[in-house]
């Protein structure tokens, strides 16, 4: 739900409307996001923003930026649909 209503407009289903190379999926989140594959990764983005993508710190929650980062790593791990 968090996913799709804050992150989906540019992420829909793993993608990335902004920079295409740099989607969800398990190989780019590894080759792309600053400190690889991981959870904490994910939240350090989500939280800060980075190049194009804006930080969601001032407008999501803690533990809602810890769901979406559990969320986009279990997704990768069994694949975006």
């Amino acid at each position: 739900q968090i996913f799709n209503m804050n992150c989906a407009a540019c992420h829909a289903g793993g993608q990335n409307v902004i920079m295409p190379e740099k989607t969800l999926e398990k190989d780019a989140l590894e080759k792309y996001l600053s400190g690889g594959r991981s959870e904490a990764s994910v939240v350090t983005q989500v939280t800060y923003g980075k190049a194009a993508m804006p930080a969601f710190g001032g407008r999501l929650t803690d533990s809602e930026i810890s769901d979406v980062a559990s969320y986009v790593i279990q997704t990768s791990e069994n694949g975006w649909k």
